[in-house]
């Protein structure tokens, strides 16, 4: 399975999840928001609306790592990742 990640190499979090992503034998395309604009762009969009983000916005959070799978899933679940693969 291929999956986006949505994060930040500055980020113990992300750091971690693509740690295990990787150790699952996923296909993993890394969006670094520390050091791309436009992913950065991107991902603010969908932050901003994504009932996804609603607790994350409410608390004033990042909201970091992002997981965007095949089927078009937007979740900030690991362990519900990890189990598709």
């Amino acid at each position: 399975m291929n999956v986006t990640v949505i994060g930040s190499h500055l980020c113990p979090d992300t750091l971690y999840a693509l740690n295990r992503l990787s150790e699952a034998g996923a296909e993993i395309d890394f969006r670094n928001l520390s050091v791309s604009l436009s992913d950065l762009k991107v991902y603010l969009a969908l932050r901003q609306d994504s009932p996804v983000y609603a607790d994350v916005r409410e608390n004033g959070g990042i909201g970091i790592p992002c997981f965007l799978l095949e089927d078009g899933t937007v979740t900030r679940d690991l362990q519900a990742v990890l189990k598709i693969q």
